[in-house]
């Protein structure tokens, strides 16, 4: 079966199709900049498309139809496409950002699955019209094409309550759902099975710490396959120190800046997500620019390598209280997967805790799955490229399958 991933944004489109039988990449893309004045669909053809290796076409894409229209000609162009036709298309699984308390598990799209994607729209209101805008879409381009949506939440949904409630008068819980969530779950959850699956152990006798270090940056507490603790809240905002948002701050610090630098609510949010984390403390939110600068004796630089990394160790023994037992940390996303130095710094110190890096092992480049720790160490230590475009693909065929049972 060939499954279609879309990751439908609120000005872009990311797509992936794949054929399951080998999980073989046919083509991958991206639509941008839907709604500007000039739009850019770009497609990369894998080995075994018999299609042209690139397409890149600059044009105005005027909404999100019009970008998925792009999408089918691209992948269904005849002679001219990766696939002869859409019908060779056997599923097509959307990235759901929030899919609140309604979803444990991923799921076959229909008309009740789209309202409650819709009533989730005030948890993630970035995020989920851009989500239904991609399934709406692709329903009526594929429409006998089974749907599913994957949630970035559901695998958090087995975090037990004292750890997900805030402590906030409770009827806050029960009128409006607020509490923890989590995000990155796709993430977090294929890089435990891979964890797993390379140490030679079952997932459901396995505890680990998955480390999401990109852009945005989570971890999260595994035990037996199941996520107990994450560090993303009811927003993506808490937390870890990240590109662009802060983490964790003190809560009172909104009442502070309105008195003290009369900036509102809506100014402070935007500040805490877009201006803050690693740019807020340095200028820079990509690491490569950040390591160059400290190298170059820029201060505010350091000091955003030095937070970051403290966070990260301070979370780690965190999530080894909860755990009890650790029997691997996995770093994974753009930086836990190329950046050493951002890794060692981050381990540094906790080898009383029986976490032991080799630093050679770390300091080698990985495109492919490597055990980063020492022969001594009690806890192993591994980077595992992250793949959520397979484990979308993965999870629609598991779903369907089901379903067809």
């Amino acid at each position: 079966m060939k499954v279609l991933v879309i990751n439908s944004g609120s000005s872009s489109i990311k797509f992936q199709l794949l054929d399951m039988r080998g999980e073989q990449v046919l083509a991958s893309g991206v639509v941008e900049r839907i709604g500007e004045d000039l739009g850019k669909i770009s497609c990369w053809m894998h080995p075994g498309s018999s299609a042209q290796s690139r397409v890149e076409k600059v044009e105005k894409i005027a909404d999100h139809q019009s970008g998925m229209l792009k999408v089918g000609e691209v992948l269904c162009g005849g002679q001219d496409g990766v696939v002869r036709s859409s019908e060779e298309i056997g599923a097509v699984g959307h990235r759901v950002v929030h899919g609140g308390e309604a979803f444990h598990q991923p799921t076959v799209i229909d008309e009740e699955v789209v309202a409650a994607i819709q009533a989730n729209i005030p948890l993630a209101p970035l995020h989920n019209p851009a989500n239904l805008d991609g399934i709406r879409v692709a329903r009526e381009l594929f429409p006998s094409t089974p749907q599913v949506a994957v949630f970035d939440t559901a695998f958090h949904q087995t975090i037990p309550q004292r750890a997900h409630i805030y402590a906030l008068p409770y009827e806050l819980y029960e009128r409006h759902r607020v509490r923890r969530y989590g995000f990155h779950g796709t993430s977090h959850k294929f890089v435990a099975g891979e964890c797993a699956r390379l140490m030679g152990r079952e997932l459901s006798t396995t505890n680990l710490i998955t480390i999401h270090l990109g852009n945005g940056c989570s971890m999260s507490a595994v035990e037996g396959g199941c996520s107990i603790d994450t560090s993303l809240g009811m927003t993506p905002l808490e937390g870890l120190v990240m590109g662009t948002r802060s983490g964790d701050v003190d809560p009172a610090l909104h009442s502070f800046l309105e008195r003290a630098a009369g900036m509102n609510l809506a100014l402070i949010d935007g500040m805490l997500n877009n201006e803050s984390g690693l740019k807020g403390i340095c200028g820079f939110n990509d690491m490569r620019d950040i390591h160059e600068a400290a190298g170059k004796g820029d201060e505010r630089a350091r000091l955003a390598l030095e937070v970051q990394t403290y966070r990260n160790k301070k979370y780690i023994g965190a999530y080894m209280a909860v755990l009890g037992r650790v029997d691997a940390l996995v770093f994974t996303a753009g930086i836990g997967e190329n950046d050493p130095i951002v890794r060692e710094r981050s381990l540094a110190g906790l080898e009383h805790l029986g976490i032991e890096l080799d630093v050679d092992k770390n300091n080698r480049r990985y495109k492919e799955p490597g055990a980063l720790h020492s022969g001594s160490s009690r806890v192993q230590i591994w980077v595992i490229p992250t793949n959520e475009e397979l484990a979308i693909a993965r999870e629609s065929m598991s779903v369907l399958e089901e379903t067809n049972h």
